[in-house]
């Protein structure tokens, strides 16, 4: 990790590596965090300490060195040069892990176009290297044609990809017309990675499919049917979750998914209250949907309660509100779906009428 003086989000944001690390199945031995206001625009943390980590992975017998920052072409040839391990950033881990958990052909084609878009750029930086280094064989000549072709290949390939997530696009449109044609209600559950909202929407709608612990467990939107007191038959749907920073290349492949937010009667924001740092982490989401154009209202969700501190969740509810909820113990789910009804019936959603309790005088 590189601190250009962030202090205690710069650790925060170590953590969350290893943390992506591991979800992409490595295991992080040795984490380190270099202080550098002024990065190197070959080396980024300059040559000598490059050495020191080059050390640091043959003792620790490490194959593979993971940057926090993305880095541009130059600097991953370069440091891969300089200490002969295999060397990735922050974006190529979270597209890895990505491709590891997209399982419809949507998600995969959302991956694979995200993929593609993050290594155009990097092949197109070899080719003008190709072209400076002057004839000889293997460069100028035959190098860049067969470059030319790659990114032929390449732009093809996204031009494809982006005509099939267009088509998907349209089907969701479609869906999204015909419910609300039908008039139900759409609550949108949105948070951080692995927040529990997968897990949390579970319980709202009593069945769905089981939450995972890990980053980025869901890529789909799961759509489930639920009920709310007053109101009657909802729409819960599940969203990716958020992440610091989040590579630009899979906010432009998943603007078809997220756009079931911005469709969203109500959104429930499900912030984890265990972890440490968890107000960064609401003002990441809150950033991101403001930046998507989302306007909706929210419902705070405080997730994880059973193993939050009782002094953090007592800051947390006294600085944003929300429901505290422990969705895996059950406690705390009516209060939220109360709440819920409250919110829809506040936006002007009228309910429907066998849902409405007989009133008794």
């Amino acid at each position: 990790g590189v601190d250009r003086g962030e202090g205690p989000e710069a650790e925060a944001y170590l953590s969350e590596l290893a943390e992506l690390t591991r979800t992409a199945g490595g295991v992080p031995v040795k984490k380190v965090l270099v202080f550098r206001p002024h990065l190197d625009p070959r080396y980024l943390v300059g040559l000598g300490k490059l050495e020191e980590l080059k050390s640091l992975a043959y003792h620790e017998n490490a194959s593979t060195l993971i940057f926090g920052l993305e880095l541009t072409p130059t600097q991953a040839r370069e440091i891969e040069k300089a200490t002969g391990l295999k060397v990735l950033d922050r974006t190529q881990l979270i597209l890895d892990i990505f491709a590891l958990h997209a399982k419809t052909p949507e998600a995969q084609t959302q991956v694979e176009l995200a993929q593609l878009r993050y290594l155009l750029p990097r092949l197109v930086g070899k080719g003008k290297e190709l072209s400076r280094l002057g004839g000889g064989i293997g460069t100028r000549g035959p190098g860049e044609t067969k470059l030319e072709v790659d990114r032929r290949r390449l732009q093809e390939r996204i031009a494809h990809l982006s005509h099939k997530l267009q088509e998907y696009t349209r089907r969701r449109e479609e869906a999204r017309r015909q419910r609300k044609r039908r008039g139900v209600p759409l609550i949108a559950v949105v948070g951080y990675t692995n927040a529990g909202k997968t897990t949390l929407l579970q319980a709202l709608a009593r069945g769905g499919e089981p939450g995972e612990d890990k980053f980025f467990a869901t890529l789909r939107p799961l759509t489930r049917r639920g009920f709310l007191p007053g109101v009657g038959e909802v729409l819960f749907t599940d969203t990716v979750g958020f992440i610091r920073q989040m590579p630009k290349e899979l906010l432009t492949a998943f603007r078809a998914t997220l756009e079931e937010v911005r469709e969203a009667d109500l959104l429930i924001h499900v912030l984890d209250a265990s972890e440490e740092g968890a107000m960064g982490r609401y003002r990441v989401v809150e950033e991101l949907l403001a930046e998507l154009g989302v306007e909706a209202l929210r419902v705070l969700a405080l997730s994880k309660v059973d193993r939050a501190a009782p002094y953090d969740l007592f800051y947390l509810r006294e600085k944003l509100g929300g429901v505290p909820v422990s969705a895996l113990k059950g406690t705390g789910v009516s209060e939220l779906r109360e709440a819920l009804a409250e919110a829809l019936l506040k936006v002007g959603v009228r309910p429907q009428p066998w849902a409405q309790a007989p009133q008794y005088t």
